[in-house]
């Protein structure tokens, strides 16, 4: 059998090994090439003028040959560190265009074209401000795609034969199976570009023409902010911070995928620790590390789901437990009861608005007397792309936009163009728009009478501003524009049409 001593890698470029199924292996000065298909004389002259040493041949087999270029290749040391000239004027679209799908293009150094071409995306996406970077092969070509803002868009193509390779190499520098490729597989791994380090979770997803690649790219940066740099309106921080006091209940963070829930209830997290509590967090997956915070994740796998991870932290004295996501009864209950018996809870739900929060907890078996005794706050919040201040151009609304956003035609408000500050999109960044729900007295009687969703609205939007008016007030400060509002809410999206 095969060594498994970490000295022994990469003798042979990892497309060779692929393409030949052989592999080669030095321990002390002795070289072994082990292969899995017939040993041609043609594939030993070639294997000799590689490795220029003498060397022995051992036959394998195709389960015992997988297993070694996995254990070999994927435990290989990888550079996280990223080049430094790919930070500045490194051009992208040029160097990818170069590439020829017939070279050898995976030797074990970081000037190999394909891991400089993979290590050219990653920092360009960081320096894009990029969440996610989409590797997608379709029949002809390779897609890479960026996440910026909340949108994706194409920066380069590629031949279809180059995705092979650009996927295993992600794979290996994941630390995933390289020749698993028939069932999804989650990774991670560190990277740093000058004095910047990313977080990068790694998922893979098999597709008719190969497995697609998600980079989602985690600024640790993000995880350090404080509770007031979120953006948030007074309106919205104020009783955020008065409930984070409190030493039982429920808080809610209620919007949609990548509204930056998580980031709000970080900040929240952070708000709160000192050496006094003994914070505890279950979520899925866990995407920063906190210190002084006891963080676990979820594993479908072995059955540890949010509701069996909420009920062993009870039992490990917590003061504050943030549960990534209430997603179920079951979780509902056990985060309800532990509400009402001295703790604090932080935790999500997927509903469209904050008082849509309470009628999901109805739907979920929860009894009304529960959710009015437990529920303390909840903060819709949705993001919206911030227009470019350096090319944003002033817009004539219709009657139609007019009084979907309340506001007078004559308001100046502002449209997007693009230029080279903004990648010629017209944006820059992103800002919450958020509504806040502070339970007293009234709402917790409108809540126990099961009072419909729109009286509760009456009652709490005479006073607090709504998502709504967050949107007619960012139009009329010129912060963002009328179709990014249509474009991030769907009821107002149905409303003009």
């Amino acid at each position: 059998m095969p060594s498994e001593n970490l000295d022994s890698l990469n003798l042979l470029p990892y497309n060779f090994v692929k393409e030949n199924k052989v592999f080669a292996e030095q321990n002390n000065d002795v070289i072994t090439v082990y292969h899995a298909n017939d040993f041609c004389p043609e594939l030993f002259q070639e294997i000799r003028r590689f490795l220029q040493s003498p060397f022995s041949i051992k036959q394998c087999s195709q389960d015992e040959f997988d297993k070694l270029i996995t254990s070999s290749f994927s435990a290989s040391t990888v550079n996280n560190e990223l080049p430094e000239e790919l930070k500045d004027d490194f051009d992208l679209k040029s160097f990818a265009g170069s590439i020829s799908a017939t070279e050898d293009l995976l030797s074990g150094n970081d000037d190999a074209p394909i891991i400089k071409l993979i290590n050219g995306i990653i920092s360009q996406a960081i320096k894009a401000r990029a969440s996610d970077i989409h590797f997608e092969p379709y029949e002809d070509v390779l897609s890479v795609r960026f996440r910026i803002d909340g949108i994706l868009k194409e920066v380069i193509t590629q031949d279809f034969r180059l995705a092979p390779l650009i996927i295993a190499r992600l794979k290996i520098i994941s630390k995933l199976d390289i020749s698993e490729r028939r069932l999804p597989q989650d990774g991670r791994i560190t990277l740093s570009l000058g004095e910047k380090s990313i977080d990068v979770r790694v998922s893979t997803l098999p597709s008719s023409y190969g497995e697609r690649i998600v980079l989602r790219l985690l600024d640790k940066q993000s995880a350090q902010i404080n509770i007031d740099d979120l953006g948030l309106p007074t309106y919205i921080l104020k009783p955020y911070k008065k409930t984070l006091k409190d030493t039982e209940g429920i808080i809610l963070v209620t919007g949609p995928t990548g509204s930056g829930k998580t980031t709000t209830l970080y900040a929240g997290l952070r708000f709160l620790s000192d050496s006094s509590q003994n914070i505890l967090t279950v979520e899925d997956p866990i995407e920063y590390t906190l210190k002084g915070i006891g963080q676990t994740q979820v594993n479908a796998k072995t059955g540890f789901s949010f509701a069996r991870g909420l009920r062993a932290m009870l039992r490990q004295d917590p003061d504050v437990v943030m549960v990534g996501e209430i997603r179920d009864a079951e979780t509902a209950e056990i985060a309800i009861q532990a509400s009402l018996t001295g703790h604090l809870v932080l935790s999500t739900v997927h509903t469209n608005s904050a008082i849509g929060a309470i009628t999901r907890l109805r739907d979920m078996g929860i009894q009304s007397f529960l959710i009015s005794s437990s529920l303390k706050t909840v903060i819709s919040q949705r993001l919206v792309r911030r227009l470019c201040d350096i090319c944003k151009i002033p817009e004539i609304i219709d009657e139609k936009i007019s009084k979907l956003f309340n506001i007078d035609k004559s308001t100046k408000v502002f449209t997007h163009k693009g230029c080279n500050e903004c990648n010629d999109t017209g944006y820059k960044g992103r800002i919450a728009i958020a509504e806040c729900i502070e339970i007293d007295q009234n709402i917790k009687e409108m809540i126990h009478d099961q009072s419909s969703e729109g009286e509760i609205a009456s009652y709490v939007f005479d006073k607090n501003p709504s998502i709504e008016s967050s949107c007619s007030d960012l139009l009329v400060k010129g912060i963002t524009s009328c179709s990014e509002l249509i474009r991030s809410n769907n009821i107002k999206e149905d409303a003009i049409i």
